[in-house]
Formats: structure tokens, sequence, C-alpha cells
């Protein structure tokens, strides 16, 4: 395999006409140098330069391959600068993983009011609750319920202390009541939710601090969020939402909440990033934009 700093030797021995200049150039010592013309040499199967103790000129080979090896080395020099321009630069493209209820609501419209402020990012949405395995989707970045079980990601912070709240409409509650502690909640039908085929039928709910947890059953289960966000709205059940998800229902009076005394389940909102060297300047921008935007939602 020819090696980089190889041909970075020959061009400079040609373009100088001495290997200790090109050594000099390159900050090699002569034996290295040597040594690297030798290896390229023997990669190509042919001499490149003739020397001897006082001169160097290119073999009829080596002028043949000369423009070849100048035209590698400024390929990979403008493909270098080509990133480190991305990276100090506001623009491109994203593949963006997002949650299915709030994809399609909140998010719809921050990001058609994030790319009307830059013009020049390009955004590819996959929608859907699931969760991506970053390493291996064609996605660069997800916005998540949540702290990453995989440590190695890289997890901003959008809405850090979001919770869970329990809702339903006002029809529901005319009909059935409204829940006063977390237990009665087994009398109710809970709509459920079932994330990566795990069925999320045990509630967490804080009462001065101290963790309820409640089995839940009902009629209705998902693994889309929009659709139990639905069912809510129609009547069905209860739901256990992220509050981000449903504020603007609560704040209509479409849905209400119930066991006000109690905290719900943590559900922080992260934006996440498989690796803290792809957090470019647009990343960044995403990043605090979607943070003003929950800020001004749930002021």
């Amino acid at each position: 395999m020819i090696r980089l700093e190889d041909l970075q030797i020959f061009v400079a021995a040609a373009n100088h006409g001495s290997l200790t200049a090109a050594a000099r150039q390159l900050d090699l010592s002569p034996a290295v140098a040597s040594a690297g013309l030798k290896r390229l040499e023997t990669e190509l199967g042919t001499r490149l330069l003739a020397r001897s103790t006082r001169s160097l000129r290119l073999t009829p080979d080596g002028e043949r391959y000369l423009p070849y090896a100048g035209s590698m080395l400024e390929h990979l020099d403008a493909g270098r600068h080509a990133l480190a321009r991305d990276r100090n630069t506001i623009g491109g493209s994203m593949a963006l993983s997002v949650p299915s209820d709030l994809g399609r609501h909140l998010l719809h419209d921050w990001l058609n009011a994030f790319q009307e402020q830059y013009a020049d990012i390009s955004l590819q949405i996959r929608i859907g609750d699931h969760v991506t395995d970053m390493f291996r989707a064609p996605i660069s970045l997800a916005i998540r319920y949540g702290i990453p079980e995989d440590s190695s990601l890289v997890a901003l912070p959008l809405a850090p202390d979001n919770r869970r709240v329990l809702c339903a409409s006002p029809a529901y509650f005319a009909r059935h009541g409204r829940p006063g502690q977390p237990a009665d909640l087994r009398r109710h039908n809970c709509l459920r939710f079932a994330l990566n085929d795990s069925l999320h039928d045990r509630w967490t709910f804080f009462e001065r601090g101290q963790p309820q947890v409640v089995q839940v059953a009902g009629n209705r289960s998902s693994n889309d969020g929009e659709l139990v966000h639905r069912w809510a709205l129609d009547g069905h059940g209860l739901a256990y939402k992220s509050r981000l998800d449903v504020l603007a229902d609560l704040r209509s009076g479409r849905l209400e909440t119930a066991l006000d005394d109690c905290d719900g389940e943590p559900a922080p909102l992260h934006l996440i990033s498989a690796h803290r060297s792809m957090l470019s300047p647009s990343v960044h921008a995403l990043c605090e934009y979607l943070q003003q935007q929950v800020a001004i939602h749930t002021a």
C-alpha cells in the first residue's frame, strides 16, 4: 500500500532536485526520506529518481508518475481544507431522527423556522419512536427523551427538567372520575406506550420525593407516541406523556392533568450525537435554537 508520506517525499525531492532538501522541508532525517523513497519505488516496481552523490533527476517513469502523485496530494489537501471549512461554517447536511409525537407537532414548526433562519442547512428527517443505533443507521443526530444508555454518545440538553404528566380529556374524567392517588390507576383505562417492543406499563410517581410505582392496564397500547396522544384527546383513557408533548392541549383545555400533587417521571429531552467530533457549528446552532424554542414554549 502506498503511504502518503512516501508520496510527499517523492514530490518534494522532484521539485527541489534534492532528497536532502526534501527531507528538510518535511522535517525528516535524510535517512528516513531515503527509506520512504525506496519504499515507494518498491511498491510501484520501478525507479522514480536516478540519484548519485551530487545529483538527482527524474527517470522516465518518474516523469510519468509525478503529475499523478502531485494530483493525489492536491486532492487530499483540498479534501482536508473542505472538511476544515465545513467545521467552521454553518451549513451542510444533517440527518436527524426525531420522536413521533414531538416530531409531528412542535419540531415540525421549529425545524421549519430553523431552516428559514439557516438556509444553507439541509435536513433529512427520520420520524419514529424506535431508538436508532446511531453507529449503524444513516443519521448523524437524534432528538430523544431520556438519557442514552450508551455512555459514548454525546447528549446535549434541550429540556433537562421536563417530566411526564398524567392526563386525559375532560370527557374521560366526566365519565370515569379523576384518580386521587397513584393506586387509583388500577381502576382506570391506561393508554400504554411501547418503546423498542418494551411495554411501559409500570408508571412511577413521586410523592414528596418518594417513588410510587403502579402496574397499569388498559385496552390500548401502541409503539407510536402520537397515537397514544390522540387516544387521550379522543377520551379513550389516561396517558402518561411528556409535558412538552401535551402542553398545548393542557393550555387549551383539550386535556387535563391528574395527580397534580405528585411529580411525574423525569423525561429530559436531548440532542444526541454519535461523537463529540461531529459537533459542528451547524449542530451547535440547532441545539441553541431548540433550547430557545423549548424555553419560549414552556414559559
